[in-house]
C-alpha cells in the first residue's frame, strides 16, 4: 500500500497547491491516486477530488478513533496505486500538548513517510537547522524528503540544495519556483471551491504539468512504496439477525455552486441507512424534487445571494414544505439559507424565511474550530456519539451571526466548546427542522445520518405522505450521478 504524507513547517506553505499538483501529475501518468486530508475541511478535498478523480476523505484524530482512521484509510487506499495525505498546518501542530492529534501522530499511526513542503522565501543556510530540528523533535517520524517551494530563482535553489546536502541526509525531491499560475484563488474562508469555477479542471491540469516538471515523481513513488505494511486491526463482526427491510426514503440534497460542503462518508452513511439521495439545485430548480426529507449542507450562500433570492419559486416551495412538516437538516450555509434574510456589507437579500432570524456577515470569523455539544430535550432526533449518548463533537467555521432571533426559539444543543448561534446554544429547532452552525460527521463523533434517516422514515410513515408540499416534482436523479 504505497502512501505518504505531505506536511510543512507551518500553515500557508503551499501544501494544497503541491498536493493537488502531485495528484494531478500522478493521475496523468495513469496511476490511481487516493487523496486524504487531515482535519476538518471541505474546500481542499474538493480540489484533491478534482485532481485524482476519486473522492478525497478526511482523517480527523479529534473526531475519529484511531481504529476508525485506520479503517477509513485502508478501505479507500486498498484500491489505489498510491495514497497521499495532505496535512493541515505544520507537522507537529495540533490541539493537544502531547501532539496526539498532530499531523505527526497521524503519520505515525498510518506508517506514512513524510515529505515536507518548505516555503523557502528569504531562507538560505537557515533551512538546515529547520530540517534537523524537525528530525530531532520526534525521531520516530520518518522525514523522507523535502520539496522547496516559492524559490527565488536558480541561484537560490543551488544555495539551498548545497546547504541541505552538506548538513542533512534528507533528499530534495523538488524545487518549485515562485509562479502566479501555481496559485488557487482565495477569499474570506480560504480557497475558492473548485465547484464554483468553470475552469477548475484546466487549472488542475496546469498545476499537474508544472509540478511534474519540478518534482521528482519517480523518487516520490519510491518513497511511498517503501512505507511499512499497515497493522491489521481486529474487527468485531456483529451477529446477523434477519430484519425486515426498512421503508425506503428519499432525501433531497442541495448541491450546486452555493452549497457543496459534504463529507463523502456522510453521504455513504445516509445510503447505508436506507436513503436514496436526490440532488437538487437551489439556484436553478423551480421546484423541490419528490422527497421525504432534505439535507442542506454548508457552502457560500453569501456569494450567490441575488441568485438565491431570484429563485422565488423554490424558496416558496421549500418554506411551504417546512410548514407542512418536512424533516430538514441544515448545516451552516444551509442554516443561513433557511433564515429570513442575508446581509453582507451594504446588500440585503431575502432567503427562504422559514426560520425566525436574520443573517449578518462579518469581516472576521464568529465561530471557528472544533465544537462540543450537549443534546437538549428539544432535539428532534436522538443522536448517539462515540463518547457519551448526549455529547457530540463537530466543527464550525462561519463569518456570520444571527440577529432578531425569536426569543421563543428552541435549540437542540448546548454548546460546551465553540460558539454556535449565540455562544451557548446551537441547532435551531423549528417544526421538523434542525439547523445549526455545527458540522457533524456521521460515525466520527456522532451517528447523525442514521438518526436523521430514521426520523425521516418515521415522519413518512406517520404522515402517510411522501411530501407535504404541492410545489414539488418527481426526479429520476440519484446518488449515482454525484461524484464524491
Amino acid at each position: 500500500m504505497a502512501r505518504l504524507m505531505l506536511s510543512a513547517a507551518h500553515k500557508s506553505s503551499g501544501k494544497t497547491v503541491v498536493t493537488t499538483g502531485l495528484c494531478a501529475a500522478l493521475s496523468a501518468q495513469g496511476l490511481l491516486v487516493q487523496a486524504f486530508k487531515k482535519g476538518p475541511d471541505y474546500i481542499d478535498p474538493m480540489w484533491l477530488t478534482q485532481a485524482s478523480a476519486r473522492a478525497c476523505f478526511n482523517l480527523d484524530p479529534y473526531l475519529m478513533s484511531s481504529q476508525a482512521i485506520v479503517e477509513c484509510f485502508s478501505r479507500q487506499a486498498c484500491s489505489a496505486d498510491i495514497s497521499i495525505v495532505e496535512g493541515n498546518k505544520g507537522l507537529y501542530d495540533g490541539l493537544a500538548l502531547d501532539g496526539s492529534n498532530s499531523n505527526a501522530a497521524l503519520a505515525q499511526l498510518l506508517g506514512l513517510p513524510v515529505v515536507l513542503v518548505l516555503d523557502v522565501r528569504g531562507m538560505t543556510r537557515g533551512v538546515a537547522p529547520l530540517i534537523l530540528g524537525y528530525q530531532a523533535f520526534d525521531p520516530t517520524i520518518r522525514i523522507a524528503g523535502v520539496i522547496l517551494n516559492q524559490l527565488g530563482g536558480s541561484r537560490h535553489e543551488s544555495k539551498l540544495r548545497a546547504v541541505i546536502e552538506h548538513y542533512t541526509d534528507v533528499p530534495v525531491l523538488g524545487a518549485i519556483g515562485h509562479d502566479a499560475q501555481l496559485a488557487l484563488t482565495e477569499r474570506h474562508l480560504g480557497l475558492t471551491p473548485s465547484s464554483e469555477l468553470d475552469d477548475a479542471a484546466q487549472r488542475v491540469r496546469t498545476l499537474g504539468q508544472r509540478i511534474a516538471a519540478q518534482v521528482d515523481l519517480a523518487r516520490l513513488q519510491q518513497i511511498a512504496a517503501s512505507a511499512v505494511p499497515l497493522p491489521v486491526l481486529e474487527r468485531v463482526v456483529p451477529a446477523l439477525h434477519p430484519t425486515p427491510a426498512p421503508v425506503p426514503v428519499r432525501i433531497g440534497l442541495a448541491r450546486d455552486r452555493a452549497f457543496g460542503f459534504y463529507y463523502p462518508d456522510d453521504l455513504a452513511a445516509l445510503q447505508q441507512a436506507g436513503a436514496e439521495i436526490v440532488p437538487f439545485n437551489t439556484l436553478q430548480d423551480a421546484r423541490l424534487p419528490e422527497v421525504d426529507g432534505l439535507f442542506i449542507g454548508g457552502g457560500f450562500p453569501e456569494m450567490f445571494m441575488s441568485q438565491l433570492q431570484a429563485n422565488t419559486a423554490l424558496r416558496d416551495g421549500l418554506r411551504n414544505a417546512i410548514e407542512a412538516g418536512m424533516p430538514v437538516y441544515a448545516e451552516c450555509g444551509g442554516l443561513m439559507y433557511l433564515a429570513r434574510s442575508l446581509q453582507w456589507k451594504d446588500s440585503v437579500y431575502q432567503m427562504v424565511g422559514a426560520l425566525p432570524a436574520d443573517v449578518v456577515m462579518h469581516e472576521r470569523p464568529v465561530g471557528r474550530g472544533y465544537v462540543e455539544l450537549d443534546l437538549t430535550s428539544d432535539a428532534p432526533w436522538p443522536v448517539s456519539s462515540q463518547a457519551t449518548p448526549s455529547r457530540l463533537r463537530g466543527h464550525e467555521f462561519h463569518y456570520s451571526s444571527l440577529e432578531n432571533l425569536d426569543p421563543e426559539l428552541k435549540f437542540a444543543y448546548r454548546v460546551t466548546r465553540g460558539h454556535g448561534v449565540d455562544g451557548s446554544h446551537d441547532g435551531i429547532v423549528y417544526r421538523n427542522v434542525l439547523a445549526s452552525y455545527a458540522h457533524l460527521r456521521s460515525g466520527c463523533g456522532s451517528d447523525w445520518a442514521s438518526a436523521f434517516v430514521d426520523f425521516v422514515r418515521k415522519n413518512k410513515i406517520s404522515s402517510k405522505s411522501c411530501n407535504g408540499s404541492a410545489n414539488v416534482e418527481p426526479t429520476c436523479q440519484n446518488l449515482q450521478a454525484i461524484e464524491f
